[in-house]
């Protein structure tokens, strides 16, 4: 093995194979780069599951001012304005490369590009490839161009289970592959592992993603930050299908709307209604399932017998489950569906570790803020992408380049999120609260300080625990019930792995106190 990859080393390495990396190796090009992926390429990703679509304000009735605008609103006052509007100033550009690297977005007869409507957004702006399978359809473009780049090398079956630092600054990767354990130089890598809907057990994402990046980051010294959003889609499938299917927002952007069984549409008094920001409607259709109801979107009237044509991928999904759409309800629920926290990045997706970049989902730009505005996260994956792959490009080459190492044994075992799952599925949903925080950083301390196999996804689950903690008020995709109101100043935390601890053992070590000051009284 060792044999084979010594060519590689040196090269740029780019973790993941969603849009981010895709796009980062492209871009990167005529440099050689080295993509690993642990599944297929482009496979076992969340971009290649998007529905939604590329959100761009290329209307003419639209602008990056009111894309923005909308961007902040949904945000909840924690978004990075200036990083915002520097984003999605980007999209012409994005859109264009995606473009010239084969992607098809849909258009007209006359051949102007479509747009669509989502949640939150003042203007159609949504672009689709493929109808509602446009993260498949632009991933697959992309995976095929990235193939056709000869200065492009894809190791399939690869995973990072650590990140090597030397003087502070990346140095190499700890890997296991098909055939070993290997030790992989590099100076430049770019972490694009997706998001953590793996953590939980209602899920839209990939059940294997677990935030795999951000643990790589920490365990490496990254600053995180915004750790306790994590956003939840309203409407996924409900069924046994693990993971659950996600049912699009555009389809209420085409007019459908949520009943109760009783009938009752209950968003109606809602601002915004249906297409009120996500952290509104999943709150209030997990307010209904808690009451013991049922929640079901009903798009009969509103689309009715045009609902295969316009959702093809959701119509088969629905079929498989027994509905059909056109003429029945279809039954949801709230499940995680995007992660608005993660690596700390400045504007070229630089991470507070010299020699690592990151992007999409894995980082946190500020865009978002504490709630994601519908299809922006292709942008900026997308966007970002480029832009590490850019600043790389533009450094002095590194001269510190040594032989590939390989291990006999491996030297980590795999990763294992099910001991997890339960513990931050159960208090780390959509609405929390002290005592639920305190038990699952309690918890998740315990099996994060061990060495096995639920200690990376537990280093995760506990972040997010303990930014979650630090955070007593409810904005955005955050939600405590002892703290319901927001407060006044909006404020964000930045946090390294070893705060991370330090505050969890302050938290755990108080609560017990507490604990035991209650039973002895």
């Amino acid at each position: 093995m060792s044999d084979a990859l010594s060519q590689y080393a040196g090269r740029t390495v780019i973790v993941g194979s969603g849009i981010a990396g895709l796009m980062a190796a492209l871009t990167l090009a005529p440099q050689p780069v080295l993509l690993l992926t642990r599944g297929a390429l482009g496979g076992e990703t969340s971009s290649a599951w998007a529905q939604g679509g590329i959100a761009a304000s290329l209307g003419a009735d639209d602008s990056t001012a009111l894309h923005l605008a909308d961007t902040l609103a949904a945000g909840d006052g924690l978004c990075d304005a200036a990083m915002a509007a520097d984003i999605l100033s980007t999209a012409p550009a994005v859109i264009d490369a995606l473009e010239r690297a084969g992607v098809r977005f849909d258009r007209d007869a006359q051949g102007r590009l479509v747009f669509g409507l989502e949640a939150a957004h003042g203007r159609r702006r949504i672009l689709h490839a493929e109808g509602d399978g446009s993260g498949a359809a632009i991933v697959r473009a992309l995976a095929a161009a990235a193939l056709n780049t000869p200065s492009i090398a894809v190791l399939e079956g690869a995973e990072v289970r650590r990140l090597l630092t030397e003087g502070g600054a990346i140095a190499g990767l700890i890997c296991a592959g098909q055939k070993g354990s290997f030790v992989l130089p590099a100076t430049n890598v770019i972490l694009a592992t997706g998001g953590l809907g793996g953590l939980y057990e209602a899920t839209t994402n990939p059940t294997g993603n677990f935030g795999q990046g951000i643990m790589l980051a920490a365990r490496a010294g990254a600053i995180l930050t915004d750790m306790e959003f994590v956003q939840f889609h309203p409407t996924a499938l409900s069924s046994p299908r693990r993971p659950l299917a996600l049912v699009s927002e555009a389809v209420r952007g085409e007019g459908a709307v949520l009943i109760n069984e009783s009938g009752e549409r209950f968003m109606a008094t809602v601002p915004g209604a249906e297409l009120a920001s996500r952290d509104i409607v999943a709150r209030a259709i997990d307010r209904e399932i808690l009451r013991g109801g049922k929640v079901f979107l009903d798009a009969r009237k509103a689309i009715g017998s045009g609902f295969s044509a316009r959702f093809p991928s959701i119509d088969l999904l629905c079929r498989e489950a027994g509905i059909d759409p056109a003429r029945e309800l279809v039954p949801v629920r709230p499940a995680v569906h995007y992660h608005m926290g993660g690596v700390a990045t400045d504007g070229n997706g630089r991470s507070s570790v010299p020699g690592l970049w990151v992007a999409g989902e894995t980082a946190c730009t500020g865009l978002h803020g504490a709630n994601r505005l519908a299809s922006n996260s292709l942008l900026e994956a997308a966007a970002m992408g480029m832009r590490a792959a850019k600043d790389i490009a533009a450094r002095p080459a590194s001269k510190r380049v040594t032989a590939v190492t390989p291990f006999a044994t491996p030297v980590l075992s795999a990763a294992d999120p099910s001991i997890v799952r339960p513990i931050v599925s159960r208090h780390l949903g959509i609405a929390r609260h002290e005592a639920g925080l305190i038990s699952a950083i309690s918890e998740l301390l315990l099996l994060a300080e061990q060495n096995g196999p639920a200690s990376d996804p537990a280093i995760v689950g506990l972040a997010i625990a303990v930014f979650a903690a630090l955070r007593s008020e409810s904005r955005g995709a955050h939600f405590r019930n002892d703290f319901p109101e927001k407060d006044a100043t909006a404020t964000r935390r930045r946090l390294c792995l070893s705060d991370v601890i330090a505050v969890a053992h302050d938290l755990s070590s108080s609560n017990l106190f507490s604990s035991s000051i209650a039973r002895s009284a």
